[in-house]
């Protein structure tokens, strides 16, 4: 009871309080990496600003009408470009002619402006490229590499090569070139950062960043170092290399950068070649957030630990009205158990169901204390009335065993029966012989015999006495031998006569009937054989359907024979009690029934030249099947 009554306060409470922080931790966090995606989208789409502008810049001046009027003058078109690289934002701009091939070969970017197509994309620019522009590029584009935790461990000290916006425009018989160094470029990163964190964009404590990575090594960046230090050559950690350059994914996650953690985004830089040869970069400090989240907890947990300081003592102060007559209540039971019936809670009965379970369990001890007491009594009674069922049981089993010696009595008669069958038959084998005998030494004899005639005679007689004793020893072991076959009856009378015999059973079991009789012959067996038969199988399938069914009666000749069908649809039998149905003694009703009626049957439709089968399914009925020969085989 008392987990009962602190369940919601000090477990469920808790629980739901976990679920719901939890959730709002998970989605805080997606919206962190919706954030940083978002922001990623925005300084990608600077980026191909940038790219787009160069192109667009170096297009215009290639078909303008000043590098027209320039273009055969050396001198005119060396100022004309100095002049114009810095309005366009170049670091380096020349004219290549249609016959430098191997510019074009170089660098697709060339070599489509060369076929007349203006472009723009991102280039990586060895050291001696730089120098052969500008000395100042390349050392521009010179970093140290700087230690990295987490970073992929290397024996280069330096990274020298320079990523570029390479740009190229038709001009004219050859192509303008122009190019960015995005090395140490600060004003350009500056220029991302300020266009994804505006002011007030991140909290005030939180920090916004932009990198651009050459291969995983920062080539400009606001990411600090220290605090007013670049962390320009430092290098991305293992991770984030293996996803974004090697595998080409973008990252969307937090990530160590430099030596804290933040929400960073990162995707691939590809050049003109189709290589992915660098990284952009853009992200914020994770630790604010972090803060936000620590903080909110332990303002959840402080209110939840006030909640239950205060709810936990008023609910036990509220379980306390329940604890204490329960613990009356339970005290009464155990002494009930301990065998004192009078036991009572003497609890009042307030009005509420503590008290109303009192008051019942007390009326209900009263109702077990009377009822006790009258079960003594009839205890008594029953030890009494036992007694005299004991005595009806010992008459019962002398009664037994009475029987069961008659039994024994009358299986000794049939064995008895069955000897002298035997012994009548091995009886009249001899006696054949001497009558044989007698009749010869007769015939032999002839009128000589005439002296000896009363010996004779009174031989005669005697044969002829032990004959008719044989005889009557034989009908009374195998009368079935002796039975009148008789010389024909009509199975479908046979049938018709038999019906009265069993309707009061079919009217008592509300047995439909249906006779379908067509033999159109006689059998050649005893009529009262034959009805004994009907009967059987009749009476047997009308104890076989006790809720009412159909019973189905057919005769049908089928050449030398009649089938005669007789089917219900009752309970319908087993396979294991089908295979026994025609074995003696074998009953499936108990005390209803000897287990000798489709045996005896089955025994009288043989001797009668017939055969007897049947069909049954458990819930689908029972059909039996008698083929019996035509009387005269006609």
């Amino acid at each position: 009871m008392l987990v009962i009554a602190l369940l919601p306060a000090l477990i469920l409470l808790p629980m739901v309080l976990a679920y719901t922080v939890k959730s709002w931790i998970d989605r805080l966090d997606d919206v962190l990496i919706d954030k940083v995606a978002g922001e990623l989208t925005i300084a990608h789409q600077h980026l191909d600003g940038l790219l787009d502008g160069r192109r667009t810049g170096i297009e215009a001046l290639g078909q303008s009408a000043a590098f027209a009027s320039a273009r055969d003058d050396p001198a005119a078109l060396a100022d004309l470009l100095a002049a114009r690289r810095e309005v366009l934002g170049f670091d380096f701009l020349y004219f290549v002619g249609g016959d430098r091939a191997d510019e074009a070969a170089r660098w697709p970017v060339i070599a489509a402006a060369l076929d007349g197509q203006a472009r723009a994309e991102i280039d990586i620019f060895r050291a001696d490229d730089l120098m052969a522009r500008s000395p100042v590029l390349a050392e521009r584009a010179r970093l140290s590499l700087v230690p990295t935790v987490a970073a992929v461990p290397t024996d280069r000290t330096e990274e020298d090569r320079g990523m570029v916006v390479h740009a190229a425009a038709p001009a004219f018989g050859g192509a303008l070139v122009g190019g960015t160094l995005l090395n140490r470029n600060l004003a350009f990163i500056d220029e991302i950062n300020s266009l994804v964190y505006p002011s007030g964009r991140i909290t005030q404590s939180g920090q916004g960043t932009a990198t651009i990575f050459l291969d995983d090594v920062r080539i400009s960046t606001n990411v600090r170092l220290f605090e007013d230090v670049r962390a320009l050559g430092t290098r991305v950690s293992a991770a984030v290399r293996e996803r974004v350059l090697d595998e080409g994914q973008v990252w969307l996650d937090r990530a160590f950068v430099v030596n804290d953690w933040y929400v960073s985004a990162y995707e691939p830089i590809v050049d003109s070649f189709g290589k992915r040869v660098g990284m952009l970069y853009v992200g914020f400090l994770e630790a604010p957030f972090v803060a936000a989240e620590r903080r909110t907890l332990i303002e959840i947990a402080a209110a939840l630990a006030i909640v239950l300081i205060v709810a936990v003592p008023i609910l036990l102060r509220w379980a306390r009205g329940i604890f204490a007559p329960l613990e009356r209540m339970n005290a009464v039971i155990g002494a009930v158990e301990a065998g004192d019936l009078s036991a009572r809670s003497g609890q009042p009965v307030p009005e509420d169901e503590i008290g109303r379970v009192a008051g019942h369990l007390d009326h209900l001890l009263d109702q077990i204390e009377d009822r006790d007491r009258r079960l003594r009594d009839w205890a008594g009674e029953l030890e009494k009335r036992v007694a005299e069922r004991t005595h009806d049981l010992e008459e019962a089993n002398r009664q037994i065993e009475a029987t069961t010696k008659q039994l024994i009595v009358s299986e000794k008669l049939a064995a008895i029966g069955e000897i002298t069958a035997g012994v009548a038959h091995e009886i009249n084998n001899p006696l054949a012989v001497i009558q044989g005998n007698l009749d010869v030494v007769r015939d032999d004899l002839g009128a000589r015999a005439e002296p000896l005639k009363t010996e004779f005679t009174l031989i005669q007689e005697q044969i002829q006495a032990i004959h008719i004793l044989v005889s009557k020893l034989l009908r009374f072991a195998r009368p079935e031998e002796y039975a009148d076959g008789g010389t024909g009856n009509d199975p479908d009378d046979v049938i018709r006569d038999t019906m009265p015999l069993v309707q009061h059973l079919l009217a008592k079991a509300n047995v439909e009937v249906r006779l379908a009789l067509d033999a159109g012959a006689v059998v050649a067996m005893n009529q009262t054989e034959l009805q004994q038969v009907l009967i059987n199988l009749m009476v047997n399938a009308i104890q076989a359907m006790p809720d009412g069914g159909r019973l189905d009666v057919t005769t049908v000749r089928e050449g030398a024979k009649v089938r005669i069908t007789v089917g219900d649809t009752g309970t319908g039998m087993e396979k294991e009690v089908l295979s026994r149905i025609f074995d003696p003694f074998y009953t499936t009703k108990r005390s209803e029934g000897t287990g000798l009626g489709l045996s005896i049957s089955r025994n009288l439709v043989t001797r009668g030249g017939g055969t007897i089968s049947v069909e049954s399914s458990p819930g689908k009925g029972t059909r039996f099947d008698i083929l019996l020969p035509v009387a005269g085989g006609s």
